[in-house]
């Protein structure tokens, strides 16, 4: 475990991509939000987001002062828009219950509203230093591979994956910190869930699936997402557009346009209010939260 761990550290150390969340000095909130956006969107859309959101709302305070329905607008089309709602009222929270600085520890982290397990422990880890197990899909493939010797992660068991990881870390945080996001970056750059590039990684020596000659996967399947296109999340995103473009409520009849099966349309509207995205009625139309 301690040579997978050096040879991914050693690894990291050369070719982690110049990203902005790991620069030097790069502030506890501007990981937060990046952690937030990054869950389900790919890095290069990302990226330009990530930049203009912090400019706007530096601090956790320069948001928490700000309204949610302002928060979901310049989410534009970053996808899964309650990862807004979510980064706003942990912005509100902070600004209350820590005088507007992020909390360091996983357990302060895991408090704030929207928060779950892997964005608290990759907050506490990246930006503090924290030792602490950073787990996710890329991670889980990585450790399947090299340590279990399966092509595969299969469904996520929180407790299992966070031991798994927490075995990897070495002592030191500053080294664990290493580790966790080596092992990340491996995950998403070489040790690839359809094309691994073998060839090019740090422990390929050290792999078990390797060194058994590349077995096929047997086990349970993790959950795959389903196809967008005629989905209800490509209605929600067609009425979030609609709501985000427009400072007035949104008349029935414009929603009504925007999809032609009544029933997932009406199934898509209901979800959306459920999540609190929206508000409003078919007599006063709909908004957003907060405009």
């Amino acid at each position: 475990m301690s040579a997978i761990a050096q040879g991914v550290e050693a690894w990291f150390a050369e070719h982690a991509r110049p990203l902005p969340w790991r620069k030097p000095g790069f502030p506890a909130w501007g990981t937060l939000v990046s952690e937030i956006m990054l869950q389900q969107t790919p890095v290069a859309r990302v990226v330009p987001r990530l930049a203009q959101w912090l400019e706007r709302w530096p601090t956790p305070d320069a948001l928490a002062a700000d309204s949610p329905a302002e928060a979901v607008r310049a989410w534009d089309r970053l996808g899964y828009p309650r990862r807004a709602l979510a980064l706003h009222a942990a912005a509100v929270a902070i600004s209350e219950r820590h005088d507007g600085v992020v909390p360091r520890e996983v357990d302060a982290l895991l408090a704030l509203p929207g928060i779950g397990d892997y964005t608290a422990r990759a907050v506490a880890s990246f930006a503090y230093g924290v030792r602490a197990p950073v787990v996710d899909v890329n991670t889980r493939r990585v450790i399947a591979r090299a340590v279990n010797g399966l092509g595969e992660a299969g469904p996520a068991r929180t407790r299992v994956d966070l031991a798994a990881m927490e075995a990897l870390l070495p002592a030191e945080p500053q080294r664990a910190r290493a580790v966790n996001g080596g092992t990340m970056e491996l995950g998403q750059t070489v040790c690839t869930a359809r094309a691994p590039r073998c060839a090019a990684c740090p422990i390929a020596s050290l792999c078990a699936w390797r060194a058994a000659g590349y077995p096929a996967y047997e086990g349970p399947s993790a959950p795959r997402q389903a196809r967008f296109e005629g989905s209800d999340r490509q209605v929600r995103g067609l009425i979030m557009r609609e709501l985000r473009h427009s400072d007035t409520p949104v008349p029935a009849e414009v929603v009504e346009g925007l999809w032609p099966d009544a029933v997932q349309r009406e199934r898509a509207l209901a979800g959306l209010l459920r999540d609190g995205l929206a508000l409003g009625s078919p007599e006063e139309g709909y908004r957003l939260p907060g405009a």
